[in-house]
């Protein structure tokens, strides 16, 4: 029987996972050992695994139920699955910090994403720790956010978007209306606070007037951009990557020409407890 191992990639976030086929009917341990390792390092990797659609949605669904996202790719076929299939990435959306999703009252508790097909060079993928990003503020910054709600929307999306004629995307948004979340939130299995603001979905700070709020948010986003924060995956045929989109945003790297494709699956999550729920 092989053990199951995490090696961490940096002291803030990653880690390399060995000995287990996710493609396998893994059991109630071995699922109990990945869940520990994803809150202990936020993102797990794994190498040349050998999912197909239907073991990539049994794996996800190991986790909870699955999320269906508001809105689907052209190549997008099964509504558990978005597949995510480029040749000019660049302002096509996933090219900015963000977490998934988080225009929903409930967003995912997590993302699995594999390698279907990749460029010759380029297409990494980068992601941050958003408890790194908080602890890293000062006392006085800390305070302040504390207690502050930020609406998150679609919109934003839409509207960066909207040259690629993403008629779905525009439909959705109808759909889902504004939500509130707040700015710092308390991870509901840990209890530590993180950073709750991401560049594709956030649009205000309720309790400040707009100028206020374009500076907050401003200075925010740039913060959480940090190398402090980050670590950096270089795909490869048969790549996962496994991570807790609540506390963990993710860049991908738009420095390729050729086709990349991608599968992703989302893990329903719960709606975001509050600033003052867990420890300070």
């Amino acid at each position: 029987m092989r053990v199951l191992t995490a090696e961490p990639l940096t002291s803030a976030i990653g880690a390399t996972v060995s000995g287990v086929d996710l493609s396998a009917d893994l059991d109630d341990t071995t699922i109990a050992a990945l869940r520990q390792a994803l809150l202990d390092h936020l993102v797990l990797f794994f190498r040349d695994q050998s999912l197909t659609e239907e073991t990539h949605i049994r794996l996800a669904e190991r986790f909870g139920p699955i999320s269906i996202p508001a809105f689907r790719t052209d190549s997008t076929e099964r509504p558990e699955i978005i597949v995510l299939d480029q040749l000019a990435p660049k302002g096509e959306g996933a090219d900015s910090w963000h977490a998934d999703n988080t225009y929903m009252a409930e967003p995912p508790m997590a993302s699995i994403l594999r390698a279907v097909s990749l460029p010759a060079i380029g297409g990494d993928t980068c992601f941050a720790s958003m408890y790194a990003a908080y602890d890293a503020l000062s006392p006085a910054m800390k305070d302040f956010l504390d207690g502050l709600s930020a609406i998150h929307s679609i919109t934003v999306m839409v509207e960066r978007t909207k040259h690629l004629g993403n008629a779905g995307l525009r439909s959705a948004a109808d759909e889902w209306p504004p939500v509130s979340h707040p700015v710092v939130r308390v991870h509901p299995e840990t209890g530590r606070k993180l950073l709750n603001v991401n560049a594709n979905w956030t649009v205000a700070i309720e309790q400040l007037t707009s100028a206020e709020s374009g500076a907050l948010l401003a200075f925010l986003f740039d913060h959480l951009k940090s190398p402090d924060f980050q670590c950096r995956f270089r795909w490869s045929e048969g790549a996962v990557a496994f991570w807790d989109n609540r506390v963990v945003q993710h860049y991908a790297v738009p420095d390729y020409i050729e086709r990349r494709v991608m599968q992703r699956v989302t893990v329903a999550g719960d709606r975001p407890v509050g600033p003052r729920a867990g420890p300070a």
